[in-house]
């Protein structure tokens, strides 16, 4: 029996196990997929056929197995996907979960918007919406269901901080945080207008601190109108091109910048589904209902190659597939590699393990990266201040 074939059926084990199917050919159509994406590292059809095993002797037969479950209505992704991605939660019961919302364009043409969990250093996939629309920005209306669902999904996590860029700070998402209690880090645009710092309402372009300075202002109004009342935390810091000014819940200190760094995390997600892993930006697809689909393939893949990497991690075996002395590499590329391995070199197929809640090991490419991270967020003075709104 080939020994791609092992990770075919651990796959379709893991699929049939926790997955909610309406027929058994999409779970082993889909396990097919995630495998050949793994061996292959291209998320584009065409390149699969040599990693997958059938009665079929024609690449035109592959693909057209494939477009057929991509354009299957009786595919339900979340269905699918969903009962994987909250299995492997199921340790954060009680602790803090960071959900970062951002969204990435394709060809100009689609806008993927994208609601991940920040965990060790990376994000992962929990729920997408592909759009025919050129622009990154997105009114809230299209991606109110991703938080509407996320906040169902999720109810037994009473901690919840939702991390996003400016493009998303608006008064929608701001009555939508407030009626679901969740806590949030949302950077703001420099011409939103704060009630409270001065006499006036005041854009934050002109509180701007000196260079390596911060300033928290306590009990400040967003807007014309004054109706949302938050904390704002303004910083210029050093070696970023423009200040940050970010807005919270909580009591604004420094961890309010570093919370809203991890949003950062989705982006090198974004890498890892475009060239740095998998290439979604070579695949032929040009339908978003068909695109919703394919990423189906590439986040199982991006969990089950995550988790497989922590597995290798607490194993002890992580320095077979990591050239560093400390972890230089992400859980997935650790396990992407270590599951090559099993195909190519007859490794040990692990069971994947849930998201760890503590990294056991941060993973620095190299000691200047390391430096540059603990180092990035410091000031020569801080202020914080108390305004009082009448």
């Amino acid at each position: 029996m080939p020994s791609s074939t092992q990770l075919y059926d651990q796959l379709l084990h893991y699929l049939r196990q926790y997955s909610h199917y309406r027929d058994l050919r999409h779970i082993k159509a889909l396990s097919w997929m995630v495998t050949a994406l793994i061996c292959s590292g291209e998320l584009s059809p065409p390149a699969w056929e040599s990693y997958v095993i059938s009665r079929a002797n024609k690449a035109q037969s592959f693909e057209r197995r494939w477009h057929r479950f991509f354009g299957n209505r009786l595919v339900e992704i979340n269905q699918l996907y969903l009962p994987l991605v909250l299995l492997t939660l199921r340790q954060w019961e009680g602790k803090r979960l960071y959900l970062a919302l951002d969204t990435t364009v394709l060809w100009n043409q689609y806008c993927m918007i994208h609601l991940s969990v920040v965990c060790c250093g990376r994000a992962v996939p929990l729920l997408w919406r592909v759009l025919e629309h050129g622009s990154a920005t997105v009114a809230f209306e299209e991606y109110r269901p991703l938080l509407r669902r996320a906040r169902w999904l999720l109810r037994q996590y009473p901690n919840l901080m939702l991390l996003a860029d400016r493009g998303f700070a608006n008064h929608d998402l701001m009555s939508w945080l407030q009626a679901s209690s969740w806590h949030y880090c949302l950077r703001v645009p420099c011409d939103v207008l704060l009630h409270g710092p001065r006499r006036y309402p005041t854009e934050v372009r002109y509180l701007w601190p000196p260079k390596g300075e911060a300033i928290f202002y306590r009990n400040v109004r967003l807007w014309q109108d004054g109706s949302h009342q938050c904390n704002i935390v303004l910083a210029t810091l050093k070696g970023v091109k423009e200040p940050w000014a970010v807005i919270t819940d909580e009591p604004p200190t420094l961890q309010t910048l570093w919370r809203y760094a991890l949003r950062f995390r989705v982006e090198e997600l974004f890498l890892d589904s475009k060239s740095g892993a998998f290439e979604i930006e070579d695949s032929r697809i040009r339908s978003a209902v068909a695109l919703e689909r394919l990423y189906l393939v590439a986040a199982i893949a991006l969990l089950y190659g995550t988790t497989t990497g922590m597995a290798v991690q607490i194993e002890g075996l992580r320095q077979q597939v990591d050239p560093h002395w400390r972890r230089g590499l992400s859980y997935l590329k650790i396990g992407l590699r270590w599951l090559k391995g099993v195909v190519h070199k007859g490794r040990q197929l692990l069971e994947p393990i849930a998201l760890l809640v503590r990294d056991p090991e941060p993973c620095f490419a190299s000691k200047k990266a390391e430096h540059d991270y603990y180092d990035q967020i410091w000031f020569s003075r801080i202020r914080s201040l108390s305004c009082r709104l009448e």
